[in-house]
């Protein structure tokens, strides 16, 4: 897999942050010395540090060393940290060699380019990752600025395929896609957690039946992307006539499973464009 000689910065140190940083570094993408992470209270970072990474109280360190820098705060703290940003840092000629990348849920990119237009020739890219990325296994979407260039683009698609899979798309798309695979993973922990009480209800050990059914919801999603067939085939060819997974089946349509999971896409989608306005 390649590799990159870029220095990488966060502001903001979270759990997508460290998502990112630490798949990256536990991937060989970077090594520890190139990553460099600001946060408000050094306390906070401790799994950075103790993964070896340099921290630091100053976002406009970050700036200011990195050639490439995820802004991976809340986004109602956008425009405070965008203005602290401005009053200490100095834009120079470098800048313009400089890539930023934003996980800011619903934050459009009209909206950051006016946030860090002290940046000289701002090259900002939109993206909405989800967690899954600490295990290899994120699912990424992105999409491009006024300044950014191919090999920017391919710079950012090594990054983040190498975390799972991604993909750059309109940025129309990037708020449809948050409500499915940004806020996805949380569905599948609960359905995961409601699939594994009903074994327990049933007299299964709670370790195992947790186990087996996440073992269950990972085999069934493999199936789906290594054999290419709908979801609806595939469950159909579970389903013999008469038997217990079509009852089960049943039961799911009873309790408005898929219209549920639907609506939860749709909301989190529309709240995902509220953030973005606020």
């Amino acid at each position: 897999m390649a590799k990159l000689d870029e220095k990488i910065g966060f502001i903001g140190g979270g759990n997508m942050a460290f998502a990112i940083g630490a798949g990256l570094i536990q991937r060989g993408i970077v090594k520890v010395g190139q990553v460099l992470v600001s946060g408000p209270n050094l306390e906070n970072m401790i799994r950075w540090r103790d993964l070896g990474v340099a921290i630091t109280e100053r976002n406009y360190e970050v700036v200011d060393k990195a050639d490439i820098i995820f802004i991976c705060v809340k986004p109602h703290i956008l425009t405070p940290c965008a203005e602290h940003l401005r009053s200490e840092y100095t834009s120079t000629s470098k800048d313009k060699d400089k890539l930023f990348v934003s996980v800011l849920a619903g934050v459009n990119l009209q909206t950051l380019e006016e946030s860090f237009s002290f940046i000289n020739s701002l090259k900002m890219i939109r993206t909405m990752p989800n967690t899954s990325m600490q295990v290899g296994e994120g699912c990424t979407v992105y999409a491009a600025g006024s300044y950014v260039k191919q090999q920017d683009l391919e710079k950012i698609h090594l990054m983040l395929n190498s975390l799972g899979i991604a993909q750059q798309v309109p940025e129309s798309m990037i708020n449809a896609v948050s409500g499915l695979a940004g806020c996805g993973p949380a569905y599948v922990y609960t359905v995961i957690e409601a699939l594994a009480d009903g074994a327990v209800k049933q007299g299964v050990p709670r370790q195992m039946a947790s186990i087996f059914a996440a073992q269950t919801l990972l085999g069934a999603a493999k199936t789906v992307l290594l054999t290419g067939k709908h979801p609806a085939v595939l469950r159909d060819e579970v389903c013999s006539p008469g038997g217990a997974t079509i009852v089960g089946i049943h039961e799911l349509e009873k309790g408005n499973l898929r219209a549920t999971l639907m609506n939860a896409v749709e909301q989190s989608s529309k709240r995902c464009e509220e953030l973005g306005k606020k």
